[in-house]
């Protein structure tokens, strides 16, 4: 039997013991930034952001029960700056599978922009993903050089078990061989990543999401919340998706919302970040806390 055969069958065996979530998503925030500081190393000095395509859909679909009034949810990617290099958070998409999430209607991609996500994760010592969906991976499984963007891209066990046996497009499906070039990891909670980083297990949205702390050497906070919430104001009102085309753990999802409406009221140093949140990234623009563009 060949590696990528044996690989197949150890991870198959493992998918079919892994047992389900019996609780909903809970988290200390204490324990997350002890996680963060437990790595040695120059902790971060900055945060940059870029927008590389739009989604158009009334805002209803974020929050449910929102008025149905014009909203961009935007497509975006991170960058954190460290003294000695950068690690990205999440990593783009080409426009066929930006193509999916129009559903036939054409909405607006910006290549030269994800021409610089793309230069970002080329340059970048560590890549990292909130999840499994084709917005936020597919910049490395589709990339011309996605040998070299896997070797440094770490994912979950159950993110790489999603994108072998249950993609959200074709076009992310992960083989054996394709999945055994990724760093993959497991954790129960939270898990160091980088200094001043550290990972939080919420499988609401996806089996395998998970939100990335981070703390700079000013000492500022953020939390980037993948796709918990498509607003901001789904998490200032405890509120959750309407939109027919997804399936979540609607739990977990009660529980990541509270905690990260908790994090907003009682903790004003940690920016909780929101992926699509087009009006929060224009306000973070403005208010310097992201800075718009990759170096």
């Amino acid at each position: 039997m060949n590696r990528a055969s044996l690989f197949t069958v150890a991870f198959l065996a493992l998918a079919a013991v892994a047992p389900a979530s019996a609780q909903p998503f809970s988290a200390d925030l204490s324990a997350i930034r002890q996680a963060a500081k437990s790595m040695s190393g120059a902790l971060p000095l900055r945060v940059n952001v870029v927008k590389f395509a739009e989604s158009r859909r009334t805002k209803n679909f974020a929050i449910k029960g929102a008025p149905r009034e014009p909203s961009i949810q935007a497509r975006t990617a991170y960058q954190v700056v460290y003294p000695d290099g950068t690690i990205m958070i999440d990593s783009g998409m080409d426009l066929q599978v930006h193509k999916f999430f129009g559903r036939g209607v054409e909405e607006p991609y910006f290549p030269a922009e994800e021409a610089k996500v793309e230069r970002a994760l080329a340059s970048a010592k560590a890549i990292v993903v909130t999840h499994e969906h084709g917005d936020h991976i597919a910049g490395v499984i589709r990339s011309p050089d996605f040998a070299r963007l896997a070797s440094k891209a770490t994912i979950t066990r159950t993110q790489l078990q999603t994108l072998m046996t249950m993609p959200q497009m074709p076009e992310i499906k992960l083989t054996a061989e394709q999945g055994q070039r990724f760093n993959v990891i497991d954790y129960e909670t939270n898990k160091a990543f980088a200094p001043g980083m550290a990972l939080i297990k919420s499988s609401g949205h996806t089996p395998g999401s998970q939100m990335v702390y981070l703390v700079l050497q000013s000492g500022k906070e953020y939390l980037f919340a993948g796709d918990v919430a498509w607003h901001m104001d789904g998490v200032r009102q405890v509120t959750g998706k309407d939109a027919p085309w997804i399936t979540e753990d609607e739990p977990n999802m009660a529980a990541e919302l509270t905690w990260l409406n908790g994090l907003m009221r009682n903790e004003p140093n940690v920016a909780i970040v929101i992926s699509h949140d087009e009006d929060q990234r224009l306000q973070y623009i403005r208010d310097s806390v992201l800075g718009d563009g990759f170096e």
